[in-house]
């Protein structure tokens, strides 16, 4: 009876724990489908702020800068030195220095030219003062025949008739004398006179050619108008048909007129870039922009739209075949002593805000049977819900209809197969 006891009691306890266990996994099964979620990442919609941006790429370039360039009235110009780029220089300074050995060699002929013209102009000199000498001579002595063939004609009254009119005779053949001593006195100074001019004029030539010579000389050296940093400007005659240009080097070919360096004022600096015309209508001066330069990946800058190009020009940087689009420029309301010219950024430009808008993340969209759709958590599943979107940007949507702040949308579409 007390076995038969024991044994029901035991029986008992064990159909109990049996319960117990059973119960107690019906109810961790129950909660596991009640907390399980779906394997799709999810974003919050959110009452912001919606700001969209256009990206633009661009150069660092100064607002006022000076361009020093190649002689305009030269010829062989090769570089033979180059300042560094970034170099700091003082007013006064060698930039650019090209190839002068055959204007030097012509400037030594030239200068050979110059010494036998002044040699030759003073030859004629001393020539023509030895001939005008001569005349001079000449004439005193013609003239003093004169007077003494006068005198003894004027014994006349005392001498025969014959004699006086023989002295007559000797006056006027030593007056004919004078007049010719005169005659050739005047042709001679003026011979000498012309051959002086024309060796002075000779002279003077020589010594235009060595002036020139010197000057195109002094030109081939470039010096900075002003201090500054100095910037290497692009050789576009070093890359082919389809780009590839490299700054100038020493050894490079430059033209008339090319400029090679460029001294910029680093105190107005600026980001210039090319903005296509569907997005030009977008833009406005003053819009608001984040600046981030390549070269300064720790800092980001803040600016504005500053100018904007009222015609199309082709973009050569654009590639084959090159575009047409619009110049933009983008000031920079906080510097770097970093920043220099040439440096590559990227300009965001704020060209619209909504404030306390409805915005989702731009891949919680989707679109289905020519609907716009996003799919919002309840509880353990997605519902589709048909939405309306006012604006989009580049990262986010602004939702006029169809969700509302506090719902979760997927990332994914959860109807695929992930």
């Amino acid at each position: 009876m007390t076995s038969s006891l024991e044994s029901t009691v035991r029986r008992r306890r064990w159909l109990l724990a049996l319960g117990v266990l059973v119960l107690a996994g019906l109810s961790w099964a129950a909660v596991r489908g009640v907390n399980r979620r779906p394997q799709v990442p999810t974003a919050e919609v959110k009452r912001s702020e919606f700001v969209d941006y256009l990206e633009l790429r661009g150069q660092v370039k100064a607002i006022h800068s000076v361009v020093v360039t190649a002689p305009a009235d030269a010829e062989d110009l090769q570089i033979l030195h180059l300042v560094h780029e970034g170099a700091r220089v003082k007013k006064g300074d060698v930039l650019v220095e090209f190839d002068a050995t055959k204007l030097k060699a012509t400037l030594a002929q030239d200068r050979s030219v110059l010494r036998g013209a002044e040699a030759g102009t003073e030859q004629t000199r001393a020539t023509s003062r030895i001939t005008l000498e001569g005349d001079r001579t000449d004439l005193l002595k013609a003239g003093y025949d004169v007077d003494s063939a006068k005198l003894d004609a004027s014994k006349g009254e005392i001498v025969s008739r014959i004699e006086g009119a023989e002295d007559q005779l000797v006056v006027a053949d030593n007056q004919s004398k004078l007049a010719a001593s005169a005659q050739k006195s005047k042709s001679d100074k003026t011979g000498a006179d012309a051959d002086l001019d024309g060796q002075k004029h000779k002279s003077d030539k020589a010594a235009f050619d060595v002036k020139l010579s010197e000057h195109r000389i002094s030109v081939l050296t470039l010096r900075a108008p002003l201090d500054g940093i100095v910037t290497i400007l692009t050789n576009y005659r070093s890359g082919g048909f389809m780009g590839g240009d490299q700054p100038f080097k020493e050894g490079d070919q430059a033209w008339p007129g090319a400029g090679i360096v460029e001294i910029p004022d680093l105190s107005a600096l600026r980001i210039e870039c090319r903005i296509e015309e569907s997005d030009r209508a977008r833009v406005a001066l003053n819009q608001a922009a984040n600046v981030r330069v390549d070269a300064l990946p720790d800092r980001e800058l803040s600016g504005h739209v500053a100018r904007i190009g009222a015609l199309a020009t082709v973009d050569f940087s654009g590639g084959w075949p090159f575009p047409k689009n619009f110049e933009l420029g983008v000031g920079l309301d906080q510097s770097d002593p970093r920043l220099r010219p040439g440096m590559n950024a990227t300009a965001r430009i704020a060209v619209d805000k909504i404030p306390n808008a409805i915005v989702i993340p731009a891949e919680a969209a989707f679109q289905k049977s020519g609907e716009t759709v996003a799919y919002v958590l309840h509880g353990s599943k997605f519902d589709e819900r048909t939405i309306e979107v006012g604006k989009r940007g580049e990262s986010q949507l602004v939702i006029t209809a169809g969700l509302k702040p506090g719902d979760r949308v997927a990332l994914k579409d959860p109807t695929q197969k992930q």
